[in-house]
Order: C-alpha cells, then sequence, then structure tokens
C-alpha cells in the first residue's frame, strides 16, 4: 500500500533550489535580452522592404535558369568538386601523423605537445577567415580553397583520429607489444584495425562538408561555385543564383547517401 507521504510521480528538481533566486536570475535573463535587443538599431523599413526582395530570390527557386550562364555554372561545380576531393584526401593523409603524435597513451610528452598545438591552431579560426588570409597571400582561385579546406581538414581529423586512439581496448594492442613488436608493428596491428572504419567514415564526413564549406569560402574569392554565386546574387541574376542553390542542394544530397552506404559497408 503506497504511503500519503511518498510520491507517486517523479520530477526532476529545479537546477536552482532557491525559488527567488531562480526567478531573480530568469528576471535577469530577460532584461539583458531586452537591453540587447534594443541595441541592435533595427531599420524596420528597410526590413519590410528586404520582405518584398526576398520573394524575388525565393522566385529563383521557382524558376531556375540553368542555361544562360551553364558554361560559368559547371566550371564553379567542377572546381568545388576538385577542390573537395583533393583538399580531403591531403588533409587526410596530412591528419594521420598529427593524430597519433597527438594521442597520449602511445606519443611522448614532446610530440603530444605539438601535434596537439597544430590541431588547436588549426581548429582556432573559422574556415572563411583562412580563405580571406590564403587569398591574400596566394591571390584568388581555387588554389586557396583548396589550402584552406586542406587547413581545415587537418584541425577535424586529427583532433577525432586522436580521441579514437586514446579510446581503442588497450589489451589487443597490449598483446602486440607483448610479442616483442616494434613501435610501428604496434600501430599496424593493435591500432590500425580498431579506428580504420572510425577513420574512412570521418573521412567521407568530411568530404561532404568540405564541399559546403567550398560553397561558402568561394564567396571571399576562393574559387569553386561559391565565386559564381556570389557573382550571380551581385547581378540580381536570381534565376541563376537559384539554380546554383538547386544544384549545391542535390550533390550534397547524392553525397550523403553514398557517403551513408559506404559508411555501413565499412562498418
Amino acid at each position: 500500500m503506497t504511503s500519503a507521504a511518498t510520491p507517486t510521480r517523479w520530477t526532476r528538481p529545479p537546477l536552482i533550489r532557491n525559488a527567488w533566486l531562480r526567478w531573480g536570475l530568469y528576471l535577469g535573463l530577460l532584461i539583458y535580452l531586452i537591453a540587447a535587443a534594443s541595441t541592435l538599431d533595427v531599420n524596420w523599413q528597410r526590413v519590410l522592404d528586404g520582405l518584398g526582395n526576398s520573394w524575388r530570390v525565393i522566385g529563383g527557386f521557382f524558376t531556375p535558369d540553368f542555361t544562360t550562364r551553364s558554361r560559368d555554372i559547371w566550371q564553379g561545380m567542377v572546381e568545388s568538386l576538385t577542390m573537395t576531393v583533393t583538399s580531403t584526401v591531403a588533409g587526410c593523409l596530412v591528419s594521420i601523423p598529427i593524430g597519433l603524435g597527438a594521442a597520449r597513451n602511445i606519443a611522448p610528452l614532446p610530440v603530444y605537445a605539438v601535434c596537439r598545438s597544430i590541431i588547436a591552431i588549426s581548429r582556432a579560426f573559422q574556415e572563411i577567415i583562412v580563405a580571406i588570409l590564403f587569398v591574400a597571400m596566394f591571390g584568388f582561385g581555387p588554389f586557396a580553397g583548396f589550402l584552406t579546406l586542406s587547413f581545415a581538414t587537418i584541425g577535424f581529423m586529427a583532433k577525432l583520429l586522436a580521441e579514437d586512439i586514446e579510446d581503442i581496448d588497450e589489451a589487443q594492442a597490449e598483446a602486440i607489444r607483448a610479442t616483442g613488436a616494434s613501435w610501428w608493428q604496434v600501430i599496424n596491428y593493435g591500432i590500425q584495425p580498431q579506428v580504420m572504419p572510425r577513420l574512412i567514415g570521418l573521412s567521407l564526413y568530411r568530404l561532404d562538408i568540405n564541399f559546403r564549406e567550398s560553397a561558402v569560402i568561394g564567396i571571399v574569392g576562393a574559387g569553386g561555385i561559391g565565386a559564381t554565386l556570389n557573382t550571380a546574387m551581385q547581378r540580381y541574376d536570381y534565376d541563376t543564383a537559384g539554380a546554383i542553390l538547386i544544384m549545391i542542394i542535390a550533390v550534397v544530397l547524392a553525397a550523403e547517401y553514398i557517403s551513408s552506404h559506404l559508411r555501413k559497408w565499412v562498418q
């Protein structure tokens, strides 16, 4: 028999038990949001004008023009796909030794510190910031985009690879070491079989990310379909812009479908 004092339904206890303090924090947060919003200095007339222009942009999706500037569209798409594939391959190849060095359970402390610093630097900057730097150094074009995406891939892949290596089953690696195997043999036979499926899956995932990022960095002059899209928007050629956006969506969906099947096959 259930006692009257025993609760019959569990409820999550509040994070802050003091009701006055809890509601005071809520009120303070609300006041801060109102004060922050008041500093935005929104031009409502411009917002209304923008709503009218938005219908022109959205209309480009319903009347896409694939033919008028087909040469520019296909050239930009080929540049993006080329940057995506080459930067993913180059970035993954470079990230493997860095990821090995950034794994604390297999790398000495000096190597670990250097590799972790490389990963931190690579992850500290957003791709478009890196693209601006490379465009300033090497000029406009897909080469700057290739360097940008490769740089971003190194930080992404090396960090996740290092974390996977640190989470491996140590018993398998210890069994290889007990046979008198060298460091490289331990990596090849004790660690590589455990992390390879994950590495392939992450590489395919990064391939998808790099294509989407290639459309963004092209806006600052790093080549690819993003540069073509930016040109179309500056010309108010929304039909061509709609065609470009539709092609980007189609490629991303196709890449997602193919990569998901490849990940299942690998795993």
